[in-house]
Parts: structure tokens; C-alpha cells; sequence
């Protein structure tokens, strides 16, 4: 606990709390990540364990929120994401190499179920290696997500239907 708050006395560490947003560069925080960050930096329990998240209203929060900080219902979760793979993108074209973006494919389709389920890969590369094509597919993580299995809250519609197993 004594550490805790000796690291919240660094140099720069309380900076984020003086920085100006700038919506348009995605380098703001929404009012949830930033109560979120600030009880999480006092050591404050923001949340009862198992409540919904009050965005996505589909994950279960810790103690501490920590969800809320990479909740993908936040739009700059999305933003990341999206610059990211157009930066990738503009790699590979500026390098010759065949790509696209958002490609429908059939990938880990059941070929007994007769039905296709199309789903985008965020770059469908071309000619990749023996001329296979390779599907890319970016994740972002969070530096605070923890590597525990998914966490299944009672009640959650989400959980419904899949053998209680919440994404």
C-alpha cells in the first residue's frame, strides 16, 4: 500500500490529470475511463465485484474497474484499433504487396453446417507465402488486463446461451 502511494508521488506521475484532450487525435478520455484511472491511482474501489460494465453492460468489472479502461464499446478502443491496421495497410501497399482491408472471408467455417458465415479480416494479404493468402487480425490489450481466463457474471444476458462462457 506504502508503494503504491510513493509511486503516485514520482515525478510526472499525476500528469495525465493537467494534459488538454484533443478529441480529433483520439487523445481524450471518456468520463468512465477517467474516474476509472483516478480511483484505480488512489487505490479506491470504484465498483462492487460483479457489477456490469456501464457502458458495454455485457462484461463484469473488478473491484477496481480495470475493464472500463479497455471497454471496446469506448470509441478511442475502436480508433487504435482502426489506425493501426491502415498504418499496416499502407505498409504493405507502399511495399508491393497485395492487400485489403475489411475482406469478407470464411474462416473456421464448419464446411457440415452448409452455411457460410462471412466474417472481415482486418487485411487479407495476398500471395503471402506459397502463394496462400494470410488474414491479419489486430488486437489491441490493455497493459492493466490481466492473462486469467473470462470472468462469467450471473445474470448477464450475454452469458445466456453459450454454457455460461462470457467473452
Amino acid at each position: 500500500m506504502k508503494s503504491g502511494y510513493e509511486c503516485l508521488r514520482t515525478p510526472y506521475a499525476q500528469d495525465f490529470l493537467s494534459v488538454v484532450p484533443i478529441e480529433g487525435l483520439g487523445q481524450c478520455m471518456s468520463a468512465v475511463e477517467y474516474r476509472a484511472i483516478l480511483k484505480y491511482r488512489l487505490m479506491v474501489p470504484p465498483f462492487p465485484v460483479d457489477d456490469p460494465c456501464p457502458v458495454c453492460r455485457k462484461s463484469c468489472l473488478d473491484s477496481f474497474g480495470e475493464h472500463a479502461i479497455h471497454c471496446k464499446e469506448l470509441p478511442g478502443f475502436k480508433y487504435r484499433h482502426d489506425l493501426v491496421r491502415d498504418v499496416l495497410y499502407d505498409v504493405l501497399k507502399r511495399a508491393g504487396i497485395s492487400a485489403k482491408k475489411e475482406a469478407p472471408v470464411n474462416f473456421l467455417t464448419d464446411p457440415l453446417e452448409g452455411r457460410s458465415t462471412l466474417r472481415p479480416a482486418d487485411i487479407l494479404v495476398f500471395g503471402w507465402e506459397g502463394g496462400k493468402h494470410a488474414c491479419v487480425d489486430l488486437t489491441g490489450v490493455s497493459p492493466l488486463v490481466g492473462l486469467k481466463g473470462p470472468r462469467v457474471c450471473g445474470g448477464s444476458g450475454d452469458n445466456q446461451g453459450r454454457g455460461g462462457q462470457s467473452s
